[in-house]
């Protein structure tokens, strides 16, 4: 393909692909005019979509690919099977150097599986993390793990922390992001050992990782610092405690409004406030959750997203690629690892 940026794409993951795919990369166009897409599934259901979307078929090139990795499909047979998928070939082009990232709306724990065995683990990182990032009162903050690993020790932490801080710079553009760690209470005291000695190795790193110790589950929605770092089982629990707790309250604030004519009345004259709340909180927004650790970029679209949501995702792979979100991560374990400073890889180059 023409054009150095280019981003490979699983065409069949996702509950409305492949035409939300293909509508997202039209979008994704507009914001990105230099990005080229590699797309990989089967030609004969992408192609009607990219004929009835000529701003997205002038930046596509579609790699006949009929086999997919299905939703209820485990990693392990995702692996064994699942070769000649969208999803498999997708992350491989990453590998063959044809494309700098790869976003996928299907299947988590086979994208985890299957990049995590293509793409290999950034060296000094132990395993990778699941991270995206979501509004607050004081702007927008970044979590990790949200899921892929139940159990971390201290140094696993750490290195959660370290690639959480590079990831609110690339995609929430901030100059020195304050990092937490998720614990039962703010007092140095409170907490297993994993946390407290996580805590300490970071309050003693020579990184210039602006570290604010201990934050509560009540300061992720107030934004008290810009990463929230834990465990993937905390993680995961957190993050779905907050969503279902904004639908609670969406549902509500609509009962609400239709309870009465002087309700609806109310809802007329302030809708446009309201309008702005919603697209504030719009999940759709925040779609995009990156897998950290690997060695290539690989983000994770929800597979209930529609074409607006999956054009951010391929907006978030773009942003982490042009910010040489990988290369910064190498960089900063390369000083707190002991590592050798890290060769540059020949697409970040180019």
């Amino acid at each position: 393909m023409t054009g150095n940026l280019v981003i490979a794409v699983d065409a069949m993951g996702g509950d409305q692909a492949p035409a939300m795919v293909v509508e997202g990369i039209g979008m994704a166009r507009k914001r990105f005019p230099d990005a080229r897409f590699l797309v990989f599934g089967d030609e004969g259901e992408v192609r009607p979509y990219l004929d009835g979307s000529p701003e997205a078929a002038a930046v596509t090139e579609v790699r006949h690919t009929p086999n997919r990795v299905t939703d209820d499909a485990k990693p392990s047979q995702a692996l064994k099977s699942g070769r000649d998928t969208s999803m498999f070939r997708a992350i491989e082009a990453v590998t063959r150097g044809e494309a700098q990232a790869v976003v996928s709306a299907g299947n988590t724990g086979a994208l985890m599986g299957i990049a995590r065995f293509v793409l290999k683990t950034l060296p000094g990182i132990e395993r990778p993390a699941i991270v995206t990032y979501f509004p607050t009162e004081r702007g927008e903050s970044v979590m990790l793990d949200l899921g892929a690993n139940v159990e971390c020790g201290a140094k696993t932490l750490v290195e959660f922390a370290v690639m959480g801080e590079v990831f609110a710079r690339a995609v929430l553009g901030l100059t020195q992001p304050t990092v937490g760690l998720l614990n039962i209470g703010a007092e140095e005291l409170k907490g297993n050992e994993a946390v407290k000695q996580a805590a300490n190795s970071l309050r003693e790193s020579t990184l210039p990782i602006s570290f604010q110790g201990f934050v509560e589950g009540t300061d992720i929605g107030y934004g008290a610092v810009d990463v929230v770092v834990t465990d993937g089982f905390t993680g995961n629990v957190a993050l779905k405690t907050v969503e279902g707790t904004s639908r609670l309250y969406s549902n509500l604030l609509k009962k609400a409004f239709r309870s009465s004519l002087l309700a609806r009345l109310g809802y007329f004259l302030s809708r446009g406030a309201i309008n702005r709340l919603r697209d504030r909180v719009d999940p759709r927004r925040y779609n995009g959750a990156m897998l950290v650790g690997l060695n290539g970029v690989v983000v994770k679209s929800h597979g209930g997203t529609d074409p607006f949501g999956f054009a951010n995702a391929l907006g978030v792979a773009i942003d982490l690629v042009q910010h040489r979100f990988n290369h910064t991560i190498k960089e900063d374990f390369a000083r707190l690892s002991g590592y050798g400073e890290p060769e540059e890889p020949e697409a970040a180059r180019a």
